[in-house]
């Protein structure tokens, strides 16, 4: 009763919200119209899919769920028989799986966890199993999955004590989502004890590592990033020193430290800054914040290429992260000098890069502390400890080589959570 109390209650709350979250999506669109198309689809109003064939539904947030579930998926797609529905909840998720998959997967916004939308959904697509990319669990989604006897996975499960903590104010609500599911494939250790104090059977429990560790990078990707390293450096010894995923508060730290970098004789001939704002919604305000900081600065966006005389290069393109860390030389990964939790290092992990972060990183506190114990991460605390950081790294190409492939080590030795997740996925099947 406790339960359908609380759901019954989570519901209301719901729907009492719709109004103020329908007014942020028109409150968005005013700068980018895309906001409102196929709003349809946040209802559950999808077109139809026929054919017979076994048809497996992820869920993926954003860009950075899409690209750590995309081994799967291209793993997935080659699987005899069978389909695949990829929804997310952002514009930029939404763009992301277009440009890579376009028509090779039936791709939708996810409906909002409302039980009528998620009941109209499940009934038109008709899913086989639904996989949940990392921690984004939703009590009417499971539900309604439950009552039509759709299997459910979350995988690359990561569940902090911070997180922990808000789940157990609601436990009763919390426990009915987690019995609903029929595994779970968590990363470390301490995430799947944490999933089991909230109610998660031990039996349906996997601990795989981190998917996102089986990223690898093809000749294409290495001749593009070498490329664009090239075009960036000038084909000269300039530095790239990358500045990636950064939030409101991190840019302005960042920005004091280039001119403490300056200061001390790191000239523009000598280190370039990239500099790569988490959300797209604030590349003009960084442009402008760079421009006021007395930097040149010179768009991604743009397609102009930063001369020997150019501070900042601004990465305000989408989809491209990956590869720029692949160009650099020194990362900064944001996220970790405000209160956010980090972002994922993995990616400049496997291209070779030195690392270094703020101390914000219980949302990557394993990876993080894999880095860390080999050597191949430095947390600093603000833009005086970020300069000497960086300084180090640029004066010393001994060094760099040497963190790099540490880095590159931790990544390397900590694949194959692919192969563990893919045999739970089966099983299910």
């Amino acid at each position: 009763m406790a339960i359908s109390y609380m759901r019954a209650l989570y519901c209301l709350i719901l729907y009492l919200l719709l109004p103020f979250i329908l007014l942020r999506v028109f409150w968005r669109a005013r700068h980018n119209r895309g906001h409102l198309k196929r709003l349809n689809e946040r209802f559950g109003y999808v077109a139809p899919i026929t054919g017979q064939r076994t048809r497996i539904w992820i869920h993926t947030v954003s860009v950075g769920e899409f690209l750590g579930a995309l081994p799967l998926i291209r793993e997935l797609l080659a699987r005899q028989n069978t389909e695949l529905i990829i929804t997310c909840t952002t514009l930029t998720g939404s763009e992301r799986i277009e440009q890579t998959l376009g028509g090779k997967v039936h791709h939708y916004y996810m409906p909002y966890d409302l039980p009528g939308a998620l009941r109209r959904f499940i009934k038109i697509v008709d899913p086989d199993l639904l996989i949940i990319m990392e921690t984004e669990l939703w009590p009417n989604t499971l539900a309604a999955c439950k009552a039509r006897g759709v299997p459910t996975v979350l995988i690359n499960a990561r569940l902090s004590e911070r997180s922990a903590r808000g789940y157990r104010r609601i436990g009763g609500l919390t426990r009915a989502m987690l019995m609903r599911l029929s595994a779970a494939v968590v990363q470390h250790r301490a995430d799947a004890e944490r999933f089991i104090e909230l109610g998660l059977a031990e039996n349906r429990l996997t601990v795989s590592g981190n998917i996102k560790f089986d990223i690898t990078f093809d000749a294409e990707q290495n001749e593009l990033a070498t490329r664009l390293k090239n075009a960036w450096s000038n084909s000269g010894p300039r530095l790239v020193w990358i500045a990636a995923s950064t939030h409101n508060g991190e840019d302005e730290i960042v920005l004091q430290a280039l001119q403490q970098l300056r200061d001390r004789g790191l000239s523009t001939e000598q280190l370039l800054l990239v500099l790569i704002p988490r959300h797209p919604e604030r590349f003009d305000n960084v442009y402008n914040l760079c421009k006021k900081s007395g930097f040149t600065v010179v768009r991604r966006s743009a397609d102009t290429t930063p001369t020997l005389a150019t501070d900042i290069l601004l990465g305000d393109t989408m989809g491209e992260q990956a590869l720029m860390l692949g160009a650099a030389d020194i990362v900064f990964m944001g996220g970790s000098l405000v209160d956010v939790g980090g972002h994922n290092f993995i990616e400049a992990a496997a291209w070779g890069q030195p690392l270094i972060s703020g101390a914000a990183l219980y949302n990557f506190a394993e990876v993080s502390r894999l880095l860390r114990e080999a050597g191949a991460l430095e947390i600093v605390k603000d833009a005086g400890e970020m300069a000497a950081a960086v300084q180090r790294l640029a004066e010393d190409e001994d060094l760099r080589s040497l963190v790099g492939a540490k880095a590159q080590a931790v990544a390397e030795e900590n694949r194959g959570a692919l192969a563990r997740t893919r045999e739970v996925i089966e099983k299910l099947l």
